[in-house]
This record gives C-alpha cells, structure tokens and sequence, in this order.
C-alpha cells in the first residue's frame, strides 16, 4: 500500500495504456493512491469515464489530458489538469489532433505493407479495441503476428522516429496547446521534460523560459527516468520560474514494462500536497 500517494501522469485504454479507466481506478484504490489523473493523449475520454468510475470511491480523480505539441528540436507533451471537458476551444484542437492521428495511422499501414509487412487498419482498430490508435497498439499487432518479438524491436525496426515505418503528424505549436489548457479552465505543465532536454540540452532552459512566458504554470519533476540528479535540478528550474512541480509515472499498463502505478520502477512517491499545488494555481 502507498496511502497518501498521487500519481498524476497514466494512461488508459481510450488512448494507449492497457487497462481501461474503471480498471485503473480500481488499481489506484487498491494500493492507496490519495489522487489520480488520466491524462491520455489528446483525448478526454478515458478521464471522463474515471471521474464517473471514482464517484463512490475515496479516491479523487483530477480531470486530465495530455497534449502534443510541435518543436523545432521535435515533439513535446503538455499535460492539462483540471481542465473542463466542454470548453469549445479544446474540443476543435482535440479533434484536430485526433484527425492527425488518423490521417498518420493510415499512413503507416500503407508503409508497413510496402515494406512486405501483412497488415491492415482493421486490425490495427482492433487491437486498439475501440480506444484511440497509437504506435503502441501497431507495436502490438507486429509482436502477435510475429513479425516481430517485442515491443523495443518493433519501435526499433518499423515505428520509431527516423525508421521506415514512421510518418509524422499534426501538432500545435506549444502556445495553442497552452492557451487551450487554460482557456478550459485548466493548469498547463510541461511533461517528462528531460524529453525535451535530450533533443535541446544547451537551449533547453531557455524552452522553459519561453514557455513559462506563453502561459506554462507547472513542471513534471518527479518522473521514473529523471533520477536524482535531473530532479534536483529540475526542482530548482520550478522555483526559478515561479512553476509547480508536478509528477507522474506515465503508467501505461503492459505496453511499459517495468513502470508501476504510483511507485514508477518502485522508488517513486508523489505526496498529495502538488495537488494542492495545481488547485492554487488555478486562484
């Protein structure tokens, strides 16, 4: 049991983690988690169907999303908290992130087959089983067809970014992902920002900058790969600019071994006071 802990950062089967919203809200109550939100990508849904899962339950489910957005240095994720799910702005930017992800998806079916690979977009539905389409679920289908033997070879033979089978998609730039976030009502946070450092270490405080400067309010600090070292640091960036620190486990089930809810690989706790922390930054 990890009474008092949140975890702020997983995903559900309305996107591409593999348990489905009710599933992790019952997982959360069972190992004491105080908090969670369900932050699937570019989609509300699954977090809609927690808070519903959650009512007769302790636990306290904060509304969530996470969001794609576009850098010149590549991708990056905001995460929304406490966001409205009928807020019309971040209905049409959802939507057109979903059609993105279509349009992509069917792209990469008709790569993986001009690459003698047997696939089609119906099985790939079906893998998802009804929730929204990811790499994770083509990765999926390659390992149960056997083309390949896990995960990690398909990402590294066919899906990930620069291999044949990857195609690109439609991001905002990180000021309309923002400014949707907080039009709904919601708090803005840069996700897993050691991500962001990878692909820009020398200019990454200045994206922090930058972003705080458009309207970023918080900053996923306490995350399963930063490590010591990287949270302290990013713990002092927080401060600097004025952020919360948030953090998560980016729990996404079976399709991220190794990653637990609430305690990420097992030394991970988030204490429930950073969910008073983003409701103040909502005053």
């Amino acid at each position: 049991m990890i009474s008092g802990s949140v975890d702020l950062h997983t995903h559900s089967s309305a996107s591409d983690g593999s348990l489905s919203p009710h599933q992790l809200v019952d997982v959360a109550n069972k190992i004491g988690l105080q908090a969670i939100s369900i932050t699937d990508h570019d989609t509300v849904e699954g977090s809609v169907e927690a808070l519903d899962a959650s009512a007769p339950t302790p636990l306290e489910v904060l509304p969530g999303v996470e969001i794609s957005a576009d850098l010149p240095s590549g991708g990056m994720h905001i995460l929304g908290y406490l966001i409205s799910f009928r807020d019309p702005q971040l209905i049409k930017l959802l939507g057109q992130l979903q059609e993105g992800r279509r349009k992509r998806n069917r792209e990469i079916v008709a790569r993986l087959i001009d690459l003698g690979v047997g696939v089609t977009y119906e099985e790939v539905l079906e893998t998802a089983k009804g929730g929204q389409v990811g790499r994770p679920h083509f990765a999926e289908l390659l390992v149960h067809k056997g083309v390949v033997h896990s995960f990690d070879e398909a990402f590294g033979k066919y899906l990930g970014k620069g291999r044949p089978a990857y195609r690109e998609r439609f991001r905002p730039r990180p000021a309309e992902a923002i400014q949707a976030i907080r039009t709904a009502g919601g708090v803005a946070v840069l996700a897993h920002p050691y991500t962001v450092e990878r692909a820009d270490p020398y200019g990454f405080e200045g994206v922090v900058k930058e972003l705080h400067a458009l309207g970023l309010q918080g900053l996923e600090v306490y995350y399963p790969d930063h490590g010591p070292q990287r949270t302290a640091a990013y713990e002092r960036l927080a401060h600097r600019y004025g952020l919360v620190a948030t953090g998560g486990t980016d729990f996404h089930g079976r399709a991220k071994s190794g990653i637990h809810l609430g305690v990420g690989r097992g030394d991970l706790r988030v204490p429930y006071c950073v969910v008073e922390a983003i409701k103040a930054c909502r005053k």
